[in-house]
């Protein structure tokens, strides 16, 4: 991803880190774990951070969502990146840890659907033939699918059920009662999603579309039809706009609240959200507006603590992220 990355504005000395300290003084080590989609954003930031701060060492690691918010829930990461909100019962979890969070977006996403290069039957996809790709009992062949479409196997390649990613497109697709099918090829590391399809002439993936971005020249997206008939594709216009829905959706950081009483932690989280907009456009993902980002900084600033997408009756909050997040 470095390659990808254009270099940063120097990050000026900040007294609210410490008194008399500039970021070139920091020191020690800062961990993040947690969704394969966020994580080359983190990545990219870390890197120009490190520069800055060379004694300073961030370790990210990339378990999917789930995996990262089970060890954030028992304190073992400062950060953890996600590609949805966290769930009642991790935060449940970290509440009887002792671990207090601050809820960060940092970017928007189109979870994208992607096919071989050499599909020309596959154009455009709705939610509902996609529930006949995906959902129980799922149909082996892609006539069953579309009876325009040939008579050959579907093969399919999914994020693990770790992946934030997963469980978002679960949720749109199968919705709260339906069953994803279990004879899928699966990972939680895209680029092997991306070679599967690359080498499948009939097959049918899914992930965040700055792994689609970074090969184009590999897959062909497919369209999602939209509620009102028009066949939308995931662009930075139509994903941050909404209309790429219901596959657009916010990316966050979650940061544990002690971790911040450590300098270094402290200085990459707003060195972070300071170039979240402009490191996720170079990445593949697409920069939030400077009116929420500026209520993402305030809450950082202000060590806002929770989750405001879990609503007091236990239930996840819905719709868009400027009218939850506030």
């Amino acid at each position: 991803w470095s390659s990808r990355v254009t270099a940063l504005p120097p990050s000026p000395c900040r007294t609210s880190i410490a008194p008399s300290k500039c970021l070139a003084d920091l020191s020690g080590t800062i961990s993040a774990d947690g969704s394969s989609t966020v994580g080359p954003i983190t990545m990219a930031v870390a890197e120009e951070f490190e520069k800055e701060n060379p004694k300073v060492k961030p370790t990210i690691g990339i378990s999917g969502t789930g995996g990262g918010f089970k060890r954030f829930a028992k304190g073992e990461t400062d950060i953890s990146n996600a590609s949805r909100p966290i769930k009642k019962e991790e935060a449940d979890i970290a509440k009887s840890n002792g671990v207090d969070f601050l809820e960060l977006p940092i970017a928007y996403d189109g979870l994208t659907i992607v096919v071989n290069k050499n599909n020309s039957f596959l154009n455009k996809i709705t939610v509902d033939e996609l529930k006949k790709v995906f959902c129980e009992p799922g149909a082996k062949t892609w006539n069953e699918v579309n009876p325009s479409y040939p008579n050959q196997p579907v093969k399919i390649f999914s994020p693990g059920t770790d992946s934030g990613t997963f469980d978002y497109f679960k949720e749109v697709v199968a919705g709260k009662e339906g069953k994803i099918r279990s004879d899928m090829s699966v990972s939680e590391d895209d680029n092997v999603l991306i070679r599967g399809v690359e080498g499948d002439a009939n097959s049918i993936g899914f992930f965040g579309c700055a792994y689609f971005f970074e090969n184009k020249d590999k897959l062909k997206d497919v369209a999602v039809v939209a509620k009102s008939g028009k066949e939308v594709h995931p662009t930075p216009e139509t994903i941050k706009s909404g209309e790429y829905a219901p596959f657009s959706r916010p990316l966050f950081i979650y940061v544990n609240a002690k971790s911040l009483a450590k300098p270094e932690v402290n200085a990459f989280v707003e060195y972070f959200l300071d170039n979240a907009q402009d490191v996720s456009d170079e990445v593949g993902y697409v920069g939030l507006p400077k009116e929420v980002m500026d209520v993402v900084k305030k809450n950082f600033k202000d060590k806002k603590l929770g989750t405001q997408f879990i609503k007091a009756d236990g239930k996840s909050a819905e719709g868009a992220l400027a009218d939850i997040y506030k």
